[in-house]
């Protein structure tokens, strides 16, 4: 019937109409899905990189071991008298060397510490970390020029530098120039400061009274700011042995490939015992000081160092840095001992010593023996090559 065919055929066209449509619609839906989850993708990507910039502060860029290096390249903290940020003279300029000596790996160590004087400034908590291994935070940076010679004077952003009464000297440092360990050993001849016995400094970086008595009385608070030290039985002023025995071990280190900042370089230098002290911990692996003790005796007593008194162990940076020092201080007793040096009883005498209460590197004040003991060229050589080999037992 044709009425009855073509009302088929209409409800067919309508079916397939209304398939398609459907198809249209899940189309639509899925597509509608996959928009909906690549657009939730993208903006979870692009938050999440925003937060980050957020969090980043803008005036740092990357980190050089622990040390925030800014987008110029130019350490932008280098801590409280951790950093090498060494004052450099050269041809009568003062320039400012931190950028030079940006460490590979940051011990501090120069820790900060628990001491605070109303006359020197806040100082930070004392962390207690191992110092020996700085070899990258001390002078010896990556722009050293081999076999160069540097006058490095006293900064006063260093902690404990406003201590310091006698500064407007400088230290040497020479350069090795082969072999290179990249290690600065920091020397000082004892004594030779004209002037240092008139003026005063005080003994600890807290003004706590000497717990021991030496050149300086038990209780006091001050000090003189170098001595003058002693004369040997021929007349010779110990500050002259001192230069000499400093100057042999300089050169010995130099050959070995350690770098050596010499803390008085000349018959004078106008740096007091506190200034020495923190130019070597700001810029050495360590510190030796060199001298002879004024005992009286009547005989050559032999070599000793000076350890830490106990009463003055928990006294920072003391408490933090003694067991270093007594660990140079046995490496050089041990270094001479096999030269033939003559040792004092066990090699050590318990003191208060000013360089001691501010140092914050393993120091040690070696003594050599005494009014008594030779001291020709040939003595002074034996315990030159004593005490670079002590060097080579710790670094």
């Amino acid at each position: 019937m044709p009425g009855m065919n073509a009302l088929l055929k209409g409800r067919r066209n309508s079916n397939s109409i209304k398939t398609k449509m459907k198809r249209i619609w899940y189309t639509d839906k899925i597509i509608a899905v996959l928009a909906a989850c690549i657009l939730a993708c993208a903006a979870l990507f692009l938050g999440g990189c925003g937060d980050d910039d957020e969090e980043k502060d803008p005036s740092v860029t990357f980190t050089a071991g622990s040390v925030p290096v800014d987008a110029s390249g130019i350490v932008s903290d280098a801590g409280d008298g951790g950093g090498p940020a060494i004052m450099i003279v050269k041809d009568g300029l003062d320039t400012d060397a931190s950028e030079d000596n940006i460490s590979e790996e940051e011990s501090a160590d120069e820790s900060p510490d628990d001491v605070s004087d109303d006359n020197a400034g806040s100082d930070d908590e004392e962390t207690g970390e191992d110092e020996t291994d700085k070899e990258d935070d001390t002078a010896s940076d990556r722009n050293a020029v081999p076999g160069s010679v540097e006058q490095v004077s006293l900064s006063s952003s260093w902690k404990y530098s406003d201590f310091s009464k006698i500064n407007s000297g400088c230290a040497v440092l020479y350069r090795a120039a082969g072999n290179r360990k990249g290690v600065v050993i920091g020397v000082n001849a004892g004594h030779g400061t004209k002037g240092g016995q008139s003026v005063k400094t005080f003994c600890h970086p807290d003004q706590s009274p000497k717990v021991t008595g030496g050149s300086t009385a038990q209780g006091s608070i001050t000090a003189a700011a170098v001595s003058g030290g002693m004369s040997f039985n021929d007349g010779a002023s110990e500050a002259s042995v001192t230069l000499k025995t400093a100057t042999l071990l300089k050169d010995r280190l130099l050959a070995e490939g350690y770098d050596v900042m010499m803390l008085r370089d000349g018959s004078d230098v106008q740096l007091d015992n506190i200034a020495r002290t923190v130019i070597a911990n700001n810029t050495c692996a360590c510190l030796i000081s060199i001298h002879w003790d004024g005992d009286g005796l009547g005989y050559d007593k032999g070599c000793f160092y000076i350890s830490t008194p106990d009463g003055l162990k928990g006294m920072e940076p003391v408490a933090s840095h003694w067991q270093q020092h007594e660990a140079l201080g046995q490496a050089l007793i041990a270094g001479l001992q096999e030269k033939g040096c003559k040792i004092y009883q066990n090699g050590k005498m318990a003191i208060d010593l000013t360089q001691t209460s501010y140092s914050t590197i393993p120091s040690v004040d070696v003594e050599l023996g005494n009014q008594s003991s030779a001291h020709d060229d040939a003595s002074l050589s034996v315990l030159a090559d004593g005490l670079a080999g002590g060097v080579k037992k710790m670094f």
